[in-house]
């Protein structure tokens, strides 16, 4: 277990867990003053699994193939991390749909990445989906988790370009790019007190966030990372 001074952050993944590695990498360079005490997979062969016993983190695999119900399984995620005593609960790439009693369960403490500005584009295949559609802007989005797929108060998006020869690999990295600086962001601001949900809507630094959230473009972090 971690010390009582620093934030206990579990982490669910499903999948390779590069948000995990970069939520890793911002603990030990000093961004977060947080401690990731458990990372939990509902897949054995996660490669996020290897990457947190590489630093030394415990792993945890809940299988939701084991389960009959979707709500069996995540009663049994949800003792899972309560014996971490979690004070924050980070989604990288955890590819489940949760049940409106575990998210009730972590309200105010459960916050998701997803691969779009968000409300548009929920759900999956978002890179390929920009495509289709010709858009010019895509981008990331953190946010609070609702009952709502994709759905909860964002706290922060950032924009980037969509270009001309751009298909699923080179934009899908791009967005990944940002995603690898934005979600160690957000989170800083939640356990330093700086952000808070308070009756739904997200407050940073005593201001209520518009529903967009904190909008950046283009790596531009700059001023954040500074204060």
């Amino acid at each position: 277990m971690t010390e009582k001074s620093l934030t206990s952050i579990v982490v669910l993944i499903s999948g390779g867990g590069t948000n995990l590695q970069a939520i890793i990498d911002a603990i030990r360079n000093g961004q977060l003053n947080a401690a990731v005490t458990a990372v939990i997979s509902n897949k054995a062969d996660a490669g996020g699994l290897q990457r947190a016993a590489e630093a030394g983190i415990h792993t945890c695999v809940v299988d939701n193939k084991a389960f009959a119900s979707r709500e069996l399984f995540d009663e049994r995620l949800l003792l899972e991390i309560n014996a971490f005593q979690a004070d924050l609960v980070v989604l990288a790439g955890f590819m489940r749909i949760l049940s409106a009693e575990f998210v009730s369960a972590l309200k105010g403490k459960l916050i998701n990445i997803h691969p779009s500005l968000l409300p548009r584009y929920k759900g999956i295949n978002t890179h390929q989906r920009i495509l289709n559609a010709q858009d010019k802007i895509h981008g990331c989005s953190i946010h609070f988790v609702t009952e709502e797929l994709d759905g909860g108060p964002v706290i922060a998006q950032t924009e980037i370009p969509v270009y001309t020869d751009d298909n699923q690999d080179t934009l899908a990295s791009r967005v990944q790019k940002e995603e690898h600086l934005l979600y160690p962001l957000c989170i800083e601001w939640i356990i330093s007190k700086k952000l808070q949900l308070v009756n739904g809507i997200p407050v940073l630094n005593n201001k209520e966030l518009p529903e967009s959230g904190v909008k950046f473009r283009n790596s531009d972090y700059s001023s954040f990372f500074m204060e």
